[in-house]
């Protein structure tokens, strides 16, 4: 429908950007047989980047589970496709790949960007727009499971731990319904409490305070509404927590006080120290730590869906 004369529709009918991207209709399949599906747009709003995941699928018969990655870079850097210098591409996403999971590496917003819980409502919305899509791109959107590394690994817990009935942090973003429950998780040195973190007095650049936004009088309420232990219940998903004994950004304790809950709670919970090995798995071999988390995940994704 055309407008009226002296009236202008914003954004032009050509430019208006739909809440949904549909996936493209042939994927990029390479000699090993993967297709993957670069730069898929799997939320979008105004005003804001869309953010993208990169989907790629292993030459398996029938549809495969799927494993979201989520970069860390303390909520405010990082990026789908670069996975931390300890870590090669090919070692994380082969092995999965080589595992027969898919995966896919997913962007979302930056602290700056936008405050908590925006991260985990993108998060959400990547599982949602998965689930939605699972029978064109080929993969299981009853087998899903979260494996991140430090902010990423933070995001991934909270969405193992709130996937049904907290509203406020599932967020309409993208496909606006849906379940984001997932099947299981690996956190690699994730922070789990963000309340003893907060500096009495943050800088413009204080990752913690730029995470959380408001105003210093609510900052500990929106800590904990961040923070993994506050949500620990008796009906999480099996959790994988690796962690360094001299991680000095993220003390090993925050992965210790987690694992404790849930076992607390009765749920199936292996948390593992790396002796000797800083933030990033520093001064840590991290092959055999690659190969237990996808070991992990094919275990538990690989299980009857009704399990």
């Amino acid at each position: 429908m055309e407008s009226e004369p002296g009236h202008i529709t914003w954004p032009p009918p050509e430019l208006a950007v739909p809440p949904v991207q549909l996936p493209p209709t042939a994927p990029a399949t390479g000699a090993d047989g993967v297709r993957r599906y670069d730069g898929l747009s799997y939320a979008t709003n105004s005003g804001y980047r869309a953010r993208l995941l990169d989907l790629s699928v292993p030459a398996v018969t029938g549809p495969a589970p799927v494993v979201v990655w989520i970069h860390g870079g303390a909520w405010m850097e990082g990026d789908r496709r670069h996975p931390p210098p300890t870590v090669s591409a090919d070692l994380l996403f082969g092995s999965l790949l080589r595992a027969g999971l898919a995966v896919a590496a997913i962007d979302y917003r930056h602290a700056r960007e936008a405050p908590f819980p925006a991260q985990l409502h993108d998060v959400k919305a990547a599982i949602r727009y998965l689930r939605h899509y699972a029978g064109q791109l080929g993969i299981d959107g009853t087998r899903i499971g979260v494996w991140g590394e430090s902010a990423g690994g933070h995001l991934a817990a909270l969405a193992g731990l709130t996937g049904a009935g907290r509203p406020p942090l599932e967020g309409t973003e993208g496909v606006a319904e849906g379940d984001t429950t997932v099947a299981a998780v690996v956190d690699w040195y994730g922070i789990s409490d963000l309340s003893p973190l907060l500096p009495d007095d943050p800088g413009p650049d204080d990752p913690f305070a730029t995470l959380l936004g408001g105003d210093r009088a609510d900052r500990a309420r929106r800590a904990a509404a961040a923070s993994p232990v506050s949500y620990a219940r008796s009906s999480a998903p099996p959790f994988l927590l690796i962690h360094g004994s001299r991680d000095t950004l993220v003390p090993f304790e925050h992965s210790e006080r987690l694992a404790g809950l849930l076992r607390a709670a009765g749920n199936e919970v292996e948390l593992v120290s790396v002796p000797g090995a800083e933030h990033i798995f520093l001064n840590a071999d991290v092959v055999p730590l690659v190969a237990r988390s996808v070991a992990f995940l094919a275990h538990h994704l690989r299980r009857p869906a009704t399990a």
